[in-house]
């Protein structure tokens, strides 16, 4: 193998797991090891640069961070039930305890530059577009057919899972910035929107439709059946505030998870959900299943709709077809009917919770923007432009119903296209990140983070008492870590973004390192080819996804191989050399986002000076 590039942004990028996963590369551990320290108003900045809605975030992401973490890996041999940090609900802890300093933090309007943007949608693509680009200058005015900020933050999660007020708090730093906000418009043509002169549109409007179920008895008993995204809406602003008490929700995603919740709040005492598919192949996060379940909602696999049964309109259950997964010999599932007999379940009332689709109607087909068979618009997947150049898209909207950080990441994306674009440059250019390496050393054994790692278990986050959580909508059910948690929470973090970095230079092969290694993750060995080199290793690196450190070659001819995938970062190694040929850095990437950053002038003088300081 040649000699690891670890002056390649992405390398140390890809060994901190959880940045990595992140949609948004939000910087995990910088924050967490903030909140450590008592430090919340910085750790709350620190993730509203990146992720723009820390305390909606900390209650409602999808989370695809924490099974990146590589704490979930190295407790798997020494722990009954190995889980990784409680990545999504420190950053609450952080939203929580905040302090009023943060208002005073979040930039303003910058002066005009006379550019006008116009963002379709106020969710949180939309926003967060509004976010990067109002500081720059530019007038960005936020259509919404709703009177309030938010999109599906605000419609379609259940206040006791996300209060309005944080919801109110967060969209309104974008406001205040000064991002003009023109609620209960819903724009019908994109002709007359493009007409307007608009600099630049940005689409975030998400995925506005449920899919519909159509089988024998759904005209009939229309009145008993509602959509699942339509009805959460209906239920967030007032205007459903009962259910029947016996209630089935069809589908498996997290819509559902959040529609049987709802009912039983709203009078439902006999609610289950019916999945046509497997309970581990259900899209709901584990979390959300798990939640539903410990509040006594059952989940019954394995049944595909068949009929909704009335009589003389009023709706008295459903039918289902009982069936099992089979699996051909490349993997491919296929549902088949057991032969048992059709299961039948009695209801008042039907949730259809089975997807979401796009839907473009006020977007004219000879506009010059181009769609695809499923009726996506035909997007640029890294600048998010359209076939009409000034025309973006973003979130739910973009590539269909994903989640809010995805929206988010969207929105960054969209902003620097946009600023590159409206500066005469090209979209499709995108700027690196920019990375700083910086020594933790503080002394032969001391290091300016702790490094101790910690044999706590994952904690769990306290619930409201459930009489009276499900007593109302509005009670929110997670209470969130204290402090006092939140600490120790924290110190299971394994500070992945500490980084072991080699000097082979220094080194004198007394495999000191080696000897001292906990993971047994070092190994000074003859070079080969990766496949046989992993399987050469003191400990055989199997996990392909994550890269081996390989150095140049020493002078007994060997090579120094580290396996970044299970290393600890506790600086043993580092402590242990007698040479100084191994140290502990902090890698800190910093994502470019919209501004004289990300334009080519700017990139062009970085490389100019770097290529002066390499003469």
């Amino acid at each position: 193998m040649q000699p690891s590039n670890i002056n390649d942004p992405a390398y140390f990028h890809k060994v901190v797991d959880c940045q990595w996963a992140c949609p948004a590369h939000t910087p995990v551990p910088e924050y967490i090891r903030l909140i450590a320290q008592g430090r919340y108003s910085d750790a709350y900045m620190i993730n509203w640069v990146s992720n723009v809605f820390p305390g909606i975030l900390g209650r409602t992401c999808d989370r695809p961070c924490e099974p990146a973490c590589r704490r979930g890996r190295v407790e798997e041999n020494n722990a009954g039930d190995p889980e990784p940090v409680a990545i999504c609900r420190l950053k609450r802890v952080a939203a929580d305890n905040k302090d009023a300093s943060v208002r005073q933090r979040m930039p303003r309007k910058g002066e005009s530059n006379g550019k006008r943007i116009a963002c379709v949608g106020a969710g949180p693509a939309s926003l967060t577009v509004a976010r990067d680009l109002v500081p720059l200058g530019y007038d960005v005015t936020v259509f919404d057919g709703e009177a309030s900020t938010g999109g599906f933050m605000r419609t379609q999660v259940p206040r006791f899972r996300l209060p309005e007020e944080v919801i109110d708090e967060e969209c309104g730093y974008i406001l205040e910035m000064g991002t003009r906000f023109v609620g209960g418009r819903n724009i019908d043509s994109m002709k007359w929107l493009l007409a307007q002169g608009y600099d630049a549109i940005f689409v975030g409007c998400g995925a506005p439709r449920g899919r519909d179920l159509d089988i024998p008895g759904r005209t009939e008993a229309a009145k008993h059946i509602h959509i699942g995204i339509d009805w959460l809406a209906s239920v967030s602003f007032g205007h459903i505030t009962r259910i029947g008490r016996r209630v089935i929700v069809l589908g498996g995603g997290n819509t559902a998870m959040d529609c049987c919740r709802s009912s039983r709040r709203l009078g439902g005492d006999d609610v289950k959900v019916i999945v046509r598919s497997g309970f581990e192949e259900m899209k709901a996060s584990p979390w959300e299943k798990e939640d539903a379940m410990h509040e006594g909602i059952p989940i019954v696999n394995y049944h595909v709709p068949k009929a909704f049964i009335h009589e003389s309109g009023e709706l008295k259950g459903m039918t289902f077809e009982i069936v099992r997964a089979e699996y051909d010999a490349k993997g491919n599932r296929k549902l088949v009917p057991t032969g048992e007999p059709d299961a039948f379940f009695e209801c008042d009332d039907v949730l259809i919770a089975v997807g979401q689709e796009n839907a473009f109607p006020w977007i004219e087909r000879d506009s010059g923007i181009e769609f695809d068979k499923w009726g996506l618009p035909v997007l640029d997947k890294d600048t998010l432009q359209s076939t009409v150049p000034n025309v973006f898209f973003g979130g739910d909207a973009a590539f269909g119903p994903k989640n809010i950080i995805t929206a988010v990441a969207h929105g960054h994306e969209a902003a620097v296209s946009i600023d590159r674009m409206l500066n005469g440059e090209d979209a499709k250019v995108r700027p690196p990140p920019t990375v700083n390496l910086m020594s933790q050393k503080m002394g032969i054994h001391e290091w300016s983070y702790d490094n101790d790692t910690s044999l706590d278990l994952r904690f769990k986050v306290p619930w409201a008492k459930a009489e009276k959580a499900l007593a109302s909508i509005k009670v929110e059910v997670e209470l969130g870590f204290d402090t006092k948690t939140a600490l120790k929470e924290a110190h299971r973090c394994l500070n992945c973004d500490v980084q072991t970095v080699f000097t082979q230079q220094l080194c004198i092969e007394c495999d000191a390192c080696v000897d001292i290694c906990p993971m047994d993750c070092i190994t000074f060995t003859g070079n080969d080819e990766e496949p046989e080199l992993r399987r050469h290793l003191k400990a055989p690196a199997v996990n392909l996804a994550q890269a081996l450190y390989v150095s140049g070659t020493l002078k007994t001819n060997r090579v120094m191989v580290k396996d970044e995938d299970v290393c600890l970062h506790c600086g043993l190694c580092a402590e242990r050399c007698p040479t100084g040929a191994w140290d502990m850095q902090k890698f800190l990437l910093d994502m470019t986002h919209a501004g004289p950053k990300c334009r080519d002038g700017v990139l062009r003088g970085e490389a100019a000076a770097a290529v002066a300081a390499a003469e």
